[in-house]
């Protein structure tokens, strides 16, 4: 097999789309974890070169959760391999739905109907929700909290992520929100689709971006993270090749 042919057909004929986050303090995280601090403690023109300090929750902006980050003894980030980290792509697209109702939870239904256009999800695959919520831009738009404090954002119902691991045995899913499961449903049941994808030793990815511009199949996905040891998750890069 000639990688290095291959490596050159992808630059001719395909593109890639960038489905992360760039990590600075302004990145959107999840609402209880604390901003992001930089400081540089070595500078080029003083010192010879230019390092920086980072305090940063793992967790942050972009980012993979091991199924240790919600289960005692299971895996953690460092235990994934690069078999693991690139996976065929399918995008389900629920953003008119997402748009209508801030609310709304992903359904087995919505899966099927993706299906009926674009054939079985492939055991081994990673699926998106495409909520179009990245598009909210900033932190206050994204948590689109009501006058009570309560946060209105999309995400997956447990029958949809159960349909998926049990029925189509998905290697991993991820979400533009920074949760898993809807704000209302989250804060009031204790996150019952992240408890359960996580009890299945999957990773999953979150705060994803420009699952638009990503066909709904055909693309692979790279998920890459840090190998923390013991780590419960860490921010992300992950990118698309998708067919021109």
């Amino acid at each position: 097999m000639d990688l290095w042919n291959m490596l050159k057909t992808w630059r001719r004929e395909c593109r890639w789309v960038e489905l992360s986050r760039a990590v600075d303090p302004e990145t959107v995280h999840w609402a209880g974890f604390p901003t992001m601090e930089v400081q540089k403690i070595f500078d080029v023109a003083k010192d010879g070169f230019t390092v920086h300090e980072y305090r940063i929750v793992g967790q942050y902006g972009t980012h993979a959760d091991a199924p240790s980050h919600f289960v005692a003894g299971a895996r953690t980030i460092d235990a994934f391999g690069a078999e693991d980290m690139v996976l065929p792509l399918c995008v389900v697209d629920a953003s008119e739905k997402c748009a209508k109702d801030p609310d709304y939870a992903l359904s087995v239904e919505d899966i099927l109907e993706w299906e009926g256009r674009n054939g079985r999800i492939p055991r081994g695959s990673f699926v998106a929700f495409r909520s179009d919520w990245y598009k909210r831009g900033a932190m206050a738009q994204m948590q689109n909290a009501d006058e009570s404090g309560q946060s209105h954002y999309p995400g997956w119902s447990v029958d949809a992520i159960r349909f998926l691991v049990e029925q189509r045995g998905v290697a991993s899913i991820g979400h533009e929100a920074s949760d898993t499961d809807p704000a209302v449903v989250g804060g009031s049941q204790g996150y019952p689709g992240e408890l359960y994808i996580l009890q299945q030793d999957r990773f999953q990815v979150e705060l994803m971006i420009n699952l638009d511009k990503v066909p709904a199949t055909g693309a692979v996905i790279f998920c890459m993270f840090p190998r923390v040891t013991g780590g419960a998750g860490f921010t992300a890069r992950c990118l698309a090749l998708c067919p021109a």
